[in-house]
């Protein structure tokens, strides 16, 4: 993305570590294999499912440090340089970084209530011990279905693995949160968009992302294909931008 008045001289502090901090731990991923001193990092830092056996409370902050590619990354971080910029000089560096923070829990919280109503659904078809034997086996079993091997032999079973053993990566759901507020606070900014060959005005770029994310979110739910995107965290870091950025919201900086 782009914002016409040109990009910012310098990168303030929250901005800037964030993308070091990312990059590091990106770093780290790479060089290791995903194997850090004997600790596999994506399931360890990766967020799980609340009430599955394999969360831990750090990974509602770690996840936000962890990506699944290059391509995940680059989008990100690009997005938290150019859009949280102006958001931090807007409220400075304390402020950004606690809506930073709760715009990727925000993102959690949606996503893990989505996985909770999918859970339940799936519960209500199965015994308690195939629900047992899904919560101590599921992990072994969803490792050979990826690696072109067999699961469970009941599809519920290998679903339900999937919600408690697929761990969730990334800072969509802060970037999420940034995009909303920074379409608040400067709503006819003109982008440019990679994809998008015309400019358009971060109003109506929030407003059809979000329309996007809300569809393929609930394509998703009713079997219409997965893309292993967590589309649910995305909306919910963009709701959360929004409310606090509605509440937070001061007089505009002259160029916007």
């Amino acid at each position: 993305m782009q914002y016409r008045t040109g990009p910012l001289q310098h990168t303030p502090t929250v901005v800037k570590n964030l993308v070091i901090i990312n990059a590091i731990v990106f770093g780290v991923m790479l060089i290791s294999g995903g194997i850090f001193l004997g600790i596999p990092l994506t399931t360890t830092l990766g967020l799980h499912y609340i009430g599955g056996p394999a969360f831990e409370p750090w990974q509602l902050i770690s996840h936000m440090f962890m990506h699944g590619g290059i391509g995940h990354i680059f989008m990100n971080m690009f997005g938290l340089f150019m859009l949280g910029s102006p958001l931090e000089y807007h409220w400075g560096s304390k402020r950004f970084l606690n809506f930073y923070l709760l715009c990727g829990l925000g993102g959690a919280a949606l996503n893990m209530g989505v996985q909770a109503w999918e859970y339940n659904q799936l519960a209500e078809l199965m015994s308690v011990a195939d629900i047992e034997q899904v919560r101590e086996q599921g992990r072994i079993a969803l490792v050979n279905l990826w690696r072109g091997g067999e699961g469970f032999g009941d599809a519920a079973m290998n679903e339900m693995a999937a919600i408690l053993f697929t761990p969730m990566v990334g800072a969509s759901g802060a970037i999420f949160g940034i995009l909303a507020a920074f379409g608040i606070l400067y709503p006819n900014v003109e982008l440019m968009i990679i994809f998008f060959p015309v400019p358009i005005k971060a109003k109506w770029f929030v407003l059809l992302y979000a329309a996007y994310e809300t569809y393929a979110g609930f394509a998703g739910l009713m079997g219409s294909g997965s893309d292993n995107v967590a589309h649910f965290a995305h909306l919910g870091g963009g709701l959360m931008g929004l409310v606090l950025a509605l509440l937070w919201r001061r007089r505009l900086s002259p160029w916007s």
